[in-house]
């Protein structure tokens, strides 16, 4: 990105995103991704048990 002057703009990360990094988003996603697999696990070894 560049001004009128063709001088570059530089913009610190922190000011770029707009919002608080706190990472609690990983933690959201990992769980929900261990849930997935072990109910799908579960939907796939409880019928074969009982076949």
């Amino acid at each position: 990105m560049e001004d009128q002057d063709d001088q570059a703009i530089h913009i610190e990360d922190d000011d770029a995103t707009g919002a608080v990094q706190t990472g609690a988003m990983r933690w959201v996603l990992a769980i929900g991704l261990l849930l997935a697999i072990v109910v799908m696990s579960l939907v796939w070894i409880i019928p074969a048990l009982t076949a």
